[in-house]
């Protein structure tokens, strides 16, 4: 038996300021401003004073999953620009010292001295997002969740072990883990 509606309902806070076009929600608060487009959705998005009302008529499967998705990126996008996002990652070495450096400029965090090795390598550091180091401790900011996630999965990835020391964890444990996820104005 299929339901004939299903509704989500989105209060926006006062201090964050929501339009909608078409299928494009741009968000504006105290940090910035974020957008996000939601082209082939067929969950309709209604403003309705200050809550946002996401309505799915007879939905399927998918279209009830999507419902669910597309309140969570809207929630996020709410969230991002109230409070911002922050991502901890952790430098961890035993025996060769890393050395890490973030070039803001070309977008870009540099990784040298990784099990000892002479070539250094980059992680691609995406716009919108700050990187900085302080001591041990790598600092991911920003205000798109999607974009502070991604870049703290290119640092870890990039210091990720292959080939041989892939099959021995216990001896080789140098890389550059998230330990941390967290909201910037909660610190």
């Amino acid at each position: 038996m299929k339901i004939g509606r299903l509704q989500q309902a989105i209060k926006i806070p006062e201090d964050v300021t929501l339009t909608l076009t078409d299928r494009t929600v741009k968000v504006k608060g105290t940090l910035g401003e974020n957008e996000r487009q939601f082209p082939r959705s067929k969950i309709q998005i209604i403003r309705d004073g200050n809550t946002l009302m996401l309505n799915a008529y007879f939905p399927n499967k998918k279209e009830k999953a999507m419902l669910g998705t597309l309140t969570a990126h809207i929630n996020n996008l709410i969230t991002g620009v109230t409070y911002g996002f922050k991502y901890n990652l952790k430098i961890v070495y035993s025996h060769f010292p890393i050395r890490v450096t973030p070039q803001n400029k070309k977008n870009r965090l540099r990784i040298e001295n990784l099990y000892g090795g002479r070539k250094p390598l980059y992680a691609v550091i995406l716009a919108g997002v700050k990187v900085k180091v302080e001591d041990e401790d790598v600092i991911v900011t920003g205000i798109n969740k999607e974009d502070v996630g991604q870049t703290a999965a290119n640092i870890q990835e990039i210091t990720r072990q292959r080939g041989r020391r892939r099959k021995s964890p216990k001896t080789f444990q140098d890389g550059i883990y998230v330990y941390a996820r967290s909201l910037i104005a909660e610190n």
